[in-house]
């Protein structure tokens, strides 16, 4: 068949081969249907991606909530240390009468230290989550000894004291040494009050 003997004025497609016909009648079916999945099919297919994204985001959901509601016995012990351990560590906070008396003991533990105290100012007390940390800007002279006597005594207090900012330098010619440092002591607050029961409740939900 030589398409250069086909007349192919559209008036005369009646004329054409049967070849022809088909082809042209193929090429328009494929038309159509490629013009009807691009405005139909390809957004069906966007959306099926979708969901198929949000069903594996549910099913990764679901996964994490079964796990915890399997190990939520596990969870409740956790709390329950953990509030165990808060409770005990509230316990040792001296309340707010107490700790002039732990001022004492303090700068007591560095006189029996054999320490020369030159500085001793508490600082503005500073409000943390459930308890206020008092600073107290100290500077004391002594031997190295004495200066370890005075940390390890202070670490043995019944209250939880701190030490912070530690700046050693000689002092003078007779090996006597000057510490600076920061020592925090710390009270109840009374902007806090734990809640155990509520932190169960929504443990369990």
């Amino acid at each position: 068949m030589n398409l250069s003997e086909i007349n192919w004025d559209f008036n005369t497609a009646g004329n054409w081969p049967s070849t022809v016909k088909l082809s042209i009648l193929g090429l328009i079916a494929f038309i159509v249907i490629a013009v009807g999945f691009y405005y139909d099919t390809l957004d069906e297919l966007s959306s099926l991606d979708h969901e198929k994204q949000k069903e594996l985001s549910l099913k990764n959901e679901f996964n994490d909530k079964q796990k915890k509601a399997v190990n939520l016995h596990d969870y409740q012990e956790q709390l329950t240390q953990i509030e165990a351990s808060l409770n005990e560590m509230i316990r040792q906070l001296p309340s707010e009468e107490e700790v002039a008396s732990l001022l004492v003991d303090i700068s007591q533990t560095g006189l029996a230290s054999g320490l020369k105290f030159k500085l001793f100012k508490p600082e503005t007390p500073v409000d943390k989550d459930f308890y206020s940390e008092l600073p107290i800007s100290i500077q004391v002279i002594g031997h190295y000894e004495e200066l370890g006597m005075f940390i390890s005594g202070l670490a043995s207090l019944p209250r939880i004291v701190t030490i912070h900012n530690i700046n050693i330098s000689p002092e003078g010619k007779d090996s006597n040494l000057v510490m600076s440092a920061v020592i925090k002591i710390y009270n109840e607050s009374t902007h806090f009050i734990p809640k155990a029961d509520s932190r169960k409740k929504r443990l369990k939900k």
